[in-house]
């Protein structure tokens, strides 16, 4: 398995401000909490390391991490919680957005985290998805 399968990377069609307001938006709407957001630049910026804008979003749906937390034979997978997404901006001047594959991984789990894993990176998908631009025209 290629590493660029586990961790998704897709480009903004928004500056890096708005496409974190984009997804916080979306996220509350679908009923996801965001418990902390880490702001890396500045953490990095403390430690007089100098990098461009890079945030983690930490989502989190109760239902969902509820229903993992409940089960003893599911609860090794709150190493996975909560769900994180990293907005950052690399020297091209772009937006990115970065993700844990989890729609895949639920592929190789079984029971209650295979089903939660599968639905909470669907939702992911759709949280993410219109700061996406899925018009854009391949390079040939």
């Amino acid at each position: 398995m290629e590493l660029n399968n586990v961790i998704l990377e897709s480009e903004s069609c928004f500056g890096f401000d708005e496409t974190i307001a984009k997804i916080e938006k979306k996220a509350d709407s679908r009923g996801w909490k965001i418990p902390t957001v880490h702001d890396l630049q500045e953490t990095l910026r403390k430690n007089q390391i100098d990098v461009l804008e890079v945030k983690v979003i930490e989502l989190c749906k109760p239902e969902f991490s509820g229903a993992l937390m409940k089960e003893d034979e599911s609860k090794f997978a709150s190493a996975l919680m909560p769900c994180r997404i990293s907005v950052y901006r690399k020297a091209d001047g772009k937006t990115y957005v970065s993700r844990i594959n989890s729609a895949m991984l639920s592929m190789f789990m079984k029971g209650t985290i295979g089903k939660v894993m599968g639905m909470a990176g669907s939702e992911m998908e759709i949280i993410m998805d219109e700061v996406f631009d899925h018009n854009a025209l391949p390079d040939f």
